[in-house]
């Protein structure tokens, strides 16, 4: 099942060490099979207020993911972008080919209290 890095970034200063982040941060999630599925392209809110950025890296999996994150190759760079940009990071597991979400509706349907 695919799983996925999702950031919302706050707008940062340019600096060196963003510049440098982004150059190496390939090199660290493609070992796990992470790609870029998001990055540097503009969104549209539809609703409520999203400023910043958009990141989303896809990877084959949830353990994948993990391991990215945990990987001396990533944690040794993450510094050169948290120094600079605030934001927010989850990893956050896919669903599965043909998901399908009345399973879902059906048990929140049941756990509704009686009328």
């Amino acid at each position: 099942m695919p799983a996925y890095a999702i950031a919302h970034l706050q707008e940062a200063a340019p600096h060196p060490e963003i510049v440098e982040y982004v150059e190496r941060i390939p090199a660290t999630f493609e070992p796990y099979g992470g790609r870029f599925l998001v990055h540097a392209t503009q969104h549209e809110v539809k609703e409520g207020n999203w400023p910043g950025h958009v990141v989303l890296i896809g990877f084959p999996g949830i353990a994948e993911a993990r391991a990215w994150w945990d990987s001396p190759a990533y944690q040794e760079i993450a510094p050169l972008r948290s120094r600079h940009i605030e934001g927010d990071i989850i990893l956050v597991e896919g669903v599965p080919e043909g998901y399908d979400p009345t399973a879902t509706a059906k048990a929140m349907r049941e756990a509704l209290p009686a009328e």
